[in-house]
């Protein structure tokens, strides 16, 4: 469709120039020779540009300009004038004029102008896209009584400055969670900065949570910020708290208790104000008592718990689920949307899902790449996620396969699933069990998507 111009002057000569100008490339034009006439047209249709002269007989172009931008505060506005001082322009930018062009209108200059806007335009319903998709992507789906009882809670704890440590299984959404609080707390406007606990080298804890001076350290060639520091004013996420040292954990503790710390290499005391959002898979508890976790860290970040769900707590929420990830897939791929039938997602509700929604994302992402019907059916829900299929049935399957690689990491992959269900999803307790490394089971369950 052609872009629409209004253009608004009491100039007949005018109007006919740009009219026929603007026809000529292409776009649709409205004209209208007071600024009350151009009002009305613009309630019946909006239109994507309006080219507004500054001196008309009923309202002058600035009154007309403050009305556009109170009714259609999106609504692009180029001023024209012939007697234009560069107080009416200052002022004509100041109520929200794109731009102001002065008489004799250069015709260049015009379409430059629209052009322009346009463009701005665009920007800004992209930018109005990815904050909605955004948007989406931190919020909470489901409406079983587990998940309405947890929005609760965030709806209650994010606009305060209270502490949050939010504890859940592997794949229940503790991030999410996070993200949602910040998303409707006071600091949502300021820095949200993410400390993966578990990653961080013990030897660069300090480095990487205060920063460090220029110097401060062999390849230390510029001034670095530490995480706390980057959050100043707003909220810092600690996830994987459980998985910090020891050593790291008593270093952390000190800045959270005094909000101040100094940059390694550095003589010069820092304070800062940050929310503590803290999550863990651990049962803190038990990490105190076999001496893995700082009682003191416990009791500082504990100040409100929120217990995520695991999936099989909310199965009624499986559907929706399903179809807010079919939908993220069709978009991001630009493919059809696909659908599973109710038979299919009744199976689904059956299964255990020890890696919980991340498992059920995963699963869902598969079936939408492999599966090249639109409607997805109970016979395409591969094993172990259908238990409407027999142990038999699973055994042949492992005899389908063309190599022993392939059927080797179905067996395995079958099998931790299923240990993992026996242990309520406790890594540590199945690794043991299993006689396997907790590392290297962490590694099994993110390659097979558990």
């Amino acid at each position: 469709m052609a872009d629409t111009v209004l253009i608004v002057d009491d100039e007949p000569s005018i109007i006919q120039s740009l009219q026929g100008i603007l026809s000529d490339e292409g776009f649709e034009v409205i004209t209208a020779d007071t600024g009350l006439k151009a009002l009305d047209i613009i309630k019946e249709t909006i239109p994507d540009i309006v080219l507004l002269d500054i001196w008309m007989p009923d309202i002058d172009g600035i009154e007309t300009l403050k009305r556009i931008r109170e009714l259609y505060p999106g609504l692009q506005v180029i001023m024209i004038s012939g007697h234009g001082t560069i107080e009416t322009a200052v002022r004509a930018t100041k109520l929200g004029a794109y731009d102001f062009i002065e008489k004799p209108l250069s015709l260049e200059n015009v379409l430059l102008s629209i052009n322009n806007a346009l463009n701005y335009n665009r920007l800004e319903a992209e930018l109005d896209l990815f904050r909605e998709r955004d948007r989406q992507k931190y919020q909470i789906t489901g409406h079983s009584k587990a998940i309405t009882e947890l929005k609760e809670q965030i709806k209650i704890v994010a606009p305060t400055d209270a502490w949050v440590l939010i504890v859940g299984e592997n794949g229940t959404g503790k991030e999410l969670v996070a993200h949602t609080i910040n998303r409707l707390s006071k600091r949502k406007d300021k820095p949200l900065v993410e400390v993966n606990c578990a990653a961080i080298p013990e030897d660069l804890i300090e480095s990487e949570l205060f920063g460090h001076e220029k110097g401060a350290f062999t390849g230390a060639t510029t001034m670095k910020r530490g995480k706390f520091d980057q959050a100043n004013d707003g909220t810092l996420f600690l996830d994987e708290i459980g998985d910090m040292s020891l050593k790291a954990q008593s270093k952390v503790l000190r800045i959270l208790q005094e909000q101040r710390f100094d940059r390694v290499g550095g003589n010069r005391t820092i304070r800062v104000n940050v929310r503590v959002i803290a999550a863990t898979n651990k049962n803190l508890e038990e990490e105190i008592e076999k001496g893995t976790f700082r009682d003191d860290l416990y009791f500082r970040l504990n100040v409100i718990p929120i217990r995520v769900p695991p999936l099989r707590e909310r199965v009624d929420d499986i559907p929706e689920l399903v179809n807010e990830f079919l939908d993220e897939f069709s978009l991001d791929t630009k493919k059809e949307h696909k659908f599973l039938t109710p038979e299919a997602l009744e199976l689904l509700k059956k299964y255990s899902w020890p890696g919980n929604v991340r498992e059920l994302k995963n699963l869902t992402e598969r079936m939408a790449i492999m599966y090249p019907d639109r409607v997805i059916g109970e016979e395409d829900i591969p094993p172990p996620f259908n238990a409407s299929r027999s142990e038999e049935s699973k055994l042949e399957s492992f005899f389908s396969f063309d190599t022993l690689k392939e059927a080797r990491e179905m067996f395995e992959r079958s099998f931790i699933a299923s240990k993992l269900e026996q242990f309520g999803g406790n890594i540590s307790k199945t690794a043991e069990a299993i006689g396997m490394e907790r590392s290297n089971l962490h590694k099994k369950i993110k390659a097979y998507g558990l």
